[in-house]
């Protein structure tokens, strides 16, 4: 069974951590909620708090009754509209299958890759890039070549569309007051650290590739690719964290680097993320290309928008958003129904299937389908997330190594921003947009949620603008507006013994008519693992045909 973090009561000191406030005098306390006074505002910044559909999502404990009197029929089903939901239709509509719906609850399309545009930039509202793929991922290698991010090949090496491949400088880390090349702390460590740094990524690199005893790769992706070797996979049974030490790896900054890369891509830090998902990070990534060398992404000023978008233009006449499926019924092997209201014009519509592809966040099943219970889903962490994409009048300035793409503090808790003009090709373009990622990740996972609902715009900006000003200390004066985005269910986390328990396992298996296609089954919330999912639903219904 996965394993949580053990996290000490909440004291009045971590709430205002979190919260970011220098004073305690305005917290109240009433059941199971954090509250706080309204404060005064500070700052004097336009914006908005934005967010998924939280409102329709939460009718789902309302458990709606209603039968609908419409009844529409049809092959397949698609609930859900995330990269796993479009992926699936994708590979079914490239297939020559029509007959089939996509119902989004909410008003677009996109899940964690949703994005949006000002009079700036485009900008990214979650993920924002994608590795040069592995190929012997045959879904990705698809589908980067029919949206032309593979352009060719020279010597059996894709060649990768120039315009998308991240310009350089790609990355920069705040460190000891000034900006240096690069996110892992080099000026001024010591010889053990250094030392360090060399172990470890050799060791890495050392099974970048290599196969376990039963001839698969021992980190792959996607995940379910990987070896079942024993020996590593009891990796999945402690953290990265006590690994590292256990190998006698404590150099602060290498464990900075490490927690960093976990909180980057899992949401939580280093000590809740297993060894084997810790390791799968570094070692999972062996993909080539003729034109740039293998540690370069693949990313647009919308992040992964550029992606979403391109897959919902492909089925956009298959889409229904403002879609809440509240109820599905099996029915037999080949038929079960699903339940929908649109809770913008209050119409209940009832679609009989063939199929359905689930590709909602695994906790809501037990509340939609009917007479389950998804006990392999109870302990499933989801790390909440805020996001905020910050309009300067010009570009950030500060000491040492130039702006660039990825831009981080060793300092902050958050993650520090990525910009949004970084691939502009206007050089004489001086504003921007910057976008800034802080994982919720410093109290338990739902006393963090709840905080967040609670905090209003001036709370967090309260956080945000000192945090910045930390390593920008005249940004104040360029911010134009701020908007918020809070993930409360950002995404899945590899919490130890997760990725390969029979809990994992169960979770992929169908139920009668219904498959299900998320990132929840991989563990890992990357593109290419919603990607394999929404293809391997669809290509078990394009075998029944």
């Amino acid at each position: 069974m996965p394993t949580k973090t053990a996290k000490s009561k909440l004291t009045r000191r971590d709430f205002a951590k979190i919260l970011g406030l220098s004073s305690v005098a305005g917290l109240l306390s009433v059941p199971g909620f954090l509250a706080l006074k309204r404060k005064t505002k500070k700052y004097n910044i336009p914006g908005s708090i934005m967010g998924a559909n939280s409102r329709a999502g939460h009718l789902l404990r309302s458990k709606i009754e209603t039968v609908p009197t419409k009844t529409v029929k049809m092959k397949t089903v698609i609930v859900g509209g995330g990269i796993a939901g479009m992926s699936a239709a994708w590979k079914l509509k490239k297939n020559n299958d029509d007959n089939f719906v996509l119902l989004e609850m909410d008003s677009r399309t996109g899940g964690n890759s949703q994005s949006d545009e000002n009079e700036i930039s485009k900008y990214p509202w979650g993920a924002h890039y994608v590795p040069i793929p592995n190929m012997y991922d045959l879904n990705i290698k698809e589908l980067f070549e029919d949206f032309g991010i593979i352009t060719g090949y020279e010597k059996n090496l894709p060649v990768i569309n120039e315009y998308y491949l991240c310009s350089d400088p790609e990355e920069r880390l705040f460190y000891q007051g000034k900006w240096q090349d690069g996110l892992i702390p080099t000026n001024g460590v010591t010889e053990s650290d250094r030392n360090q740094y060399n172990q470890f990524f050799n060791f890495v690199d050392s099974l970048k590739g290599k196969k376990g005893k039963d001839g698969k790769l021992l980190f792959a992706i996607p995940l379910d690719l990987s070896s079942q070797d024993t020996e590593y996979l009891a990796l999945d049974k402690i953290s990265i964290s006590d690994y590292m030490l256990s190998r006698n790896w404590d150099s602060k900054p290498l464990h900075w680097y490490v927690d960093y890369c976990c909180r980057d891509d899992f949401g939580v830090s280093s000590r809740d993320v297993s060894a084997w998902a810790g390791i799968h990070y570094f070692a999972s990534r062996i993909g080539l290309c003729a034109n740039s060398d293998s540690q370069r992404n693949i990313t647009w000023p919308e992040g992964n928008g550029w992606l979403a978008d391109k897959l919902k233009n492909f089925s956009s006449n298959h889409i229904n958003c403002n879609q809440l499926a509240y109820n599905i019924e099996i029915i037999s092997p080949e038929k079960a129904y699903v339940d929908v209201l649109n809770p913008v014009t209050n119409e209940f519509t009832r679609y009989e299937a063939q199929n359905i592809i689930y590709c909602g966040p695994r906790f809501t099943a037990d509340k939609v389908i009917k007479d389950q219970n998804f006990k392999s889903s109870k302990n499933l962490i989801y790390s909440p997330w805020l996001t905020a994409n910050i309009s300067l009048k010009q570009k950030p300035r500060g000491e040492g190594h130039q702006l660039s793409w990825d831009n981080v503090s060793y300092y902050s808790d958050s993650l520090g921003y990525i910009v949004a003009t970084h691939q502009d090709l206007k050089f004489n373009h001086n504003e921007t947009v910057i976008t800034y990622y802080l994982p919720l990740d410093k109290l338990s996972i739902l006393e963090s949620r709840h905080a967040a609902y609670l905090k209003s715009y001036d709370d967090w900006l309260d956080l945000i603008i000192p945090d910045l000003q930390s390593f920008h200390s005249n940004i104040l004066q360029d911010i134009t507006k701020i908007d918020l985005w809070i993930w409360g269910h950002g995404m899945i986390s590899p919490s130890i013994n997760y990725l390969w328990s029979e809990e994992r396992e169960q979770m992929k298996k169908p139920i009668g008519p219904v498959q299900f296609a998320h990132t929840d089954m991989s563990g890992i919330s990357i593109f290419e693992e919603a990607l394999y999912h929404g293809c391997n639903a669809a290509n078990n219904i394009l075998r029944k045909a």
